[in-house]
């Protein structure tokens, strides 16, 4: 067996549409205050004071750390083909930062906060062999000082071999994360919670502090990095002047982003249609899921009031058709951004078929 790596045995860009042209609102970004910015500001940890129209909500939390590089720029993105009248911008949240860079550094601000306020040593948590989550909570936590334990899903077949250097698991074993492989068949068997509390008894009898997050990040906790986002949007809307964005456009693998967007979206001034497309599971495990989310919140909201969940899962999680990596490559030769399979490229292919709207702002993730 390699080290900090063992197999544990069971005794997860947005995208915006609008009708008009802004000539100043690829600089708005560039005027919103960043804590990051400033000397000795980013890894600080900050009071956090919500936005006043979530003020209302419960779990409001005390503290965030400041770990991503925001605000993250919003700009025009040029797809071929679009019909007249329509623009998509897209929000670049897969620039906040190399190793936490996409969706998962918003909610691990607040996640991470609240794991040192609890006393804890250190983090558990969940995903695929290639998790972007884990491999971003991994940094994260030796950010803050926390050892990191992770879950990793994998084949039958590989679970009692070395998981290797590619990828995301490079990173993570760099950062002497401890990594215990899982069969994808046990994963669904047992499940994340099961498998998540498995770990944390034994850590706790080793007399460690633990403190799990779930997959994802995606928690009512987890949900105000994408509430702050919102915050965030609306800043960069206000500086711009006449910018103003019809509808949003996210991938759904675990239901906090969208959930978050949703509810910030229906409680600001933005008021823009959210659409997640799911890259897993069905459109009603994940109007269930968001409701769960809002829900220990305290909104008083319904989630099928509030965003609207397309299937965008093909042949499967991580799994692309020969048009789907085409499509990739066309964005990609058309407008420089490269589309990664697993969450982006279903999630915009199915945009552009499904929702060839006015106005729509898309945010990416990583």
């Amino acid at each position: 067996m390699v080290p900090n790596t063992c197999s544990l045995q069971l005794y997860s860009p947005h995208v915006a549409i609008r009708r008009w042209t802004s000539t100043v609102a690829n600089c708005a970004a560039f005027n919103v205050s960043s804590t990051a910015a400033q000397i000795g500001g980013f890894l600080s940890k900050k009071p956090y004071a919500p936005p006043s129209w979530a003020s209302d909500l419960s779990l409001v939390p005390s503290h965030n750390f400041i770990l991503g590089q925001f605000p993250t720029l919003i700009h025009k993105w040029n797809l071929p083909n679009l019909p007249k009248d329509t623009e998509v911008w897209i929000k670049r949240d897969d620039l906040a930062g190399m190793e936490l860079s996409g969706n998962k550094v918003r909610k691990l601000e607040f996640l991470m906060a609240d794991a040192v306020a609890q006393g804890a040593d250190c983090v558990i948590t969940v995903g695929g062999i290639q998790s972007n989550h884990c491999r971003a909570t991994a940094v994260a936590a030796k950010y803050v000082n926390l050892d990191c334990y992770l879950i990793l899903a994998t084949s039958t077949l590989l679970v009692d071999e070395d998981p290797g250097l590619v990828g995301n698991l490079l990173v993570e074993r760099l950062l002497g994360a401890h990594i215990d492989l899982v069969s994808k068949r046990e994963f669904v068997k047992f499940g994340s919670v099961a498998l998540t509390d498995l770990l944390k008894k034994r850590l706790l009898e080793k007399g460690r502090k633990p403190y799990v997050i779930s997959g994802g990040g995606s928690n009512s906790l987890g949900n105000w990095g994408y509430i702050e986002a919102v915050r965030e949007i609306e800043q960069q809307i206000q500086l711009s002047g006449d910018v103003q964005f019809d509808d949003i456009v996210v991938a759904c693998g675990s239901g906090g982003t969208v959930a978050g967007l949703a509810l910030g979206s229906q409680l600001s001034s933005l008021k823009a249609k959210v659409h997640g497309f799911s890259v897993c599971y069905n459109s009603g495990y994940f109007y269930d899921n968001v409701q769960d989310h809002i829900d220990g919140l305290q909104s008083g909201l319904n989630s099928h009031h509030i965003v609207t969940i397309e299937d965008a899962k093909g042949l499967g999680y991580a799994m692309s058709t020969a048009d789907e990596l085409k499509f990739v490559k066309d964005v990609a030769a058309a407008t420089g951004i490269v589309l990664d399979p697993v969450y982006r490229c279903n999630t915009f292919l199915s945009c552009v078929t499904l929702y060839l709207i006015s106005c729509m702002i898309v945010l990416p993730f990583k």
